[in-house]
Parts: structure tokens; C-alpha cells; sequence
């Protein structure tokens, strides 16, 4: 299963598509660390990159959104909180049980589809309101 970025998923805000590119892109990498049986380095490398990048990319989507007056954007934060909660869960599993092929397919699919799913139903619709 390839995972990589999709056109469809561009928002036209430039900075926003940057880092959602950059997420794939690392996301990708885990994916091709699993094939080689490495998932369990690459997933430890993700979560790193995870705590910083993550916390930065919601920033610039939260300060966009006040920037606009943006009127759902109570909801849109709350959803930033609960990929926050999802990823610390992934983290402790990690702590926890190690980085088992269970730990790697669920962190996989859980951020993918989370992050394709926010893409298109709430960063377009940011997207939208501000142009």
C-alpha cells in the first residue's frame, strides 16, 4: 500500500500544503522502513519528529484561522487536540509494548487516515473561508 501525497489534498495555502507534504513525506518513510523490517527505528523517529512538527503545524493553521476570524474554529482546534490525545496514546503503546508490527501498521493507518480525513473535510474548508 503506497501512501504519498495527493493532489486532491492541496488547500491553496501555501505553507499549509508545505508541511501536510512533509507529514506524507515522513509518514511515506515509515511505510518503506516497515517493508524493510525496520518500522520499529522509523517509528520512534516519527513519533520525534511528530512532537515538535505537529505542535508547529497546528499553530500556523490555528493563528490562519484567527488571522480570518474563521467561525469553526473551536472545532477545528478541538480536532488538532484529539490527534494530539491519539498520538501521546500511540506513544505510550510504543513505551509501553515496544515497537511491535501491531504498534507500526496501527500508527501508520490511524495518522493517514486521520490526516487525510482533516485534509479534506477541515483544511479545505479553511482554505475556502479565507480566499
Amino acid at each position: 500500500m503506497a501512501i504519498g501525497w495527493r493532489d486532491d489534498l492541496l488547500t491553496g495555502v501555501v505553507e499549509v500544503d508545505d508541511q501536510h507534504k512533509e507529514l506524507f513525506r515522513r509518514f511515506g518513510e515509515l511505510l518503506t522502513a516497515c517493508n524493510q523490517g525496520q518500522g520499529g527505528e522509523e517509528v520512534l523517529r516519527l513519533f520525534n519528529f511528530l512532537d515538535d512538527y505537529v505542535v508547529k503545524h497546528f499553530a500556523a493553521e490555528e493563528r490562519i484561522m484567527r488571522q480570518h476570524g474563521y467561525p469553526d474554529y473551536l472545532e477545528h482546534k478541538q480536532q488538532h487536540q484529539g490527534f494530539t490525545r491519539r498520538l501521546e496514546e500511540l506513544k505510550r503503546q510504543f513505551r509501553d509494548e515496544g515497537a511491535g508490527l501491531s504498534l507500526v501498521i496501527t500508527t501508520n493507518h490511524v495518522m493517514i487516515e486521520w490526516l487525510s480525513r482533516h485534509i479534506e473535510k477541515m483544511d479545505k474548508e479553511i482554505a475556502k473561508y479565507v480566499k
